[in-house]
């Protein structure tokens, strides 16, 4: 297994060769690639936050079956050729089959960067929160350069369930939501004991779970460490291992229980968010989305059923509130 700290363009810290990277200053750094078992590469983002996702790439054994399988794309145009390009340098050609593990633009607007000869799967329910959703992503933070991003949605959709073939190696797609949205995807590579999350897992990020569930967020990743993954790829932050699980649990649980306690005290989420002592979780970037979950979690603990439609507009005004101002995005 080899661990990289950045190659090729990537190491330049630029996005394009003939513009500066504005992401790549000291307190962002610059996208990476790197190999985090034989045929299977993780490509991160630091630091990890808004719109700054990781994405996956399996290329399997040389003359193996199967197309190499991207995991995730990037939010902005600039982003997703970056990717593409870093691709290519592994896999030439690129990619045969993109996976989009859920709906949210960051994962899912670079997909044209890769189509037409790549195939786009998701699950069903994704491609429909897709179409819905749309751009609208981009209005959330008009001061990024978002680029030429058209909406490229799925074409080839399941169920519960898809297995993939990557160069010999078996990618196995799980429908694990509702947790950080209602249709949740994580891909598995029992071979090689990796696991990409999507944002289901989080590391050194606040997770986010306003359009999902608490409780459904629980559920997948006890069925997630039932697998034993060696090599854990969250959707934000750094690469690890099982212990990324744990993490992203506790923080739930401790959500749960600041939720029950705004409902004893009758105070609303955005109070009980300033109130609330964050302890060992104040080191995580995005502090801000503990107000957006407390909304998820108090309507769950109303009787509000895991995954089910609710306001996202008005929480996200309180956590702009709360961050005292539009929370930052280095997309």
């Amino acid at each position: 297994m080899t661990l990289s700290t950045g190659t090729g363009a990537l190491a330049a810290g630029t996005l394009d060769p003939a513009s500066p990277d504005p992401a790549a200053s000291p307190a962002v750094g610059a996208p990476f690639l790197e190999e985090v078992a034989d045929g299977v590469h993780a490509f991160v983002q630091p630091p990890g936050g808004w719109c700054l996702n990781n994405a996956g790439l399996v290329t399997g054994r040389p003359g193996g079956e199967g197309p190499p399988v991207l995991i995730d794309t990037a939010a902005t145009e600039s982003r997703a050729r970056l990717l593409r390009r870093e691709v290519e340098r592994v896999a030439p050609g690129g990619p045969g089959i993109v996976v989009n593990t859920h709906f949210h633009g960051d994962h899912t607007f670079g997909n044209s960067q890769f189509t037409p000869r790549a195939v786009v799967v998701a699950h069903e329910g994704t491609r429909a929160d897709s179409a819905e959703a749309g751009l609208g992503l981009c209005g959330l933070w008009p001061d990024v350069e978002w680029g030429e991003i058209p909406l490229t949605l799925p074409t080839l959709t399941f169920r519960d369930g898809l297995t993939l073939r990557a160069g010999g190696l078996l990618v196995e797609l799980l429908h694990l939501g509702p947790a950080h949205t209602a249709d949740d995807t994580v891909a598995w590579v029992p071979e090689r004991g990796v696991l990409f999350t999507g944002d289901l897992v989080w590391s050194g990020v606040t997770p986010f779970v306003l359009m999902g569930s608490v409780t459904g967020s629980l559920r997948a990743l006890e069925r997630m460490r039932v697998l034993a993954p060696r090599v854990v790829v969250p959707g934000h932050g750094p690469v690890g291992g099982p212990e990324l699980l744990d993490a992203t649990e506790a923080y739930l649980r401790w959500l749960l229980r600041v939720a029950r306690e705004s409902v004893r005290d009758g105070l609303p989420p955005l109070e009980a968010a300033r109130r609330a002592d964050l302890g060992g979780f104040a080191g995580l970037l995005d502090p801000e989305r503990l107000v957006g979950n407390l909304h998820r979690a108090r309507a769950e603990l109303e009787g509000l059923p895991p995954g089910a439609r609710m306001d996202v507009a008005g929480p996200f005004g309180e956590m702009v509130a709360y961050h005292g101002g539009l929370p930052d995005c280095h997309a």
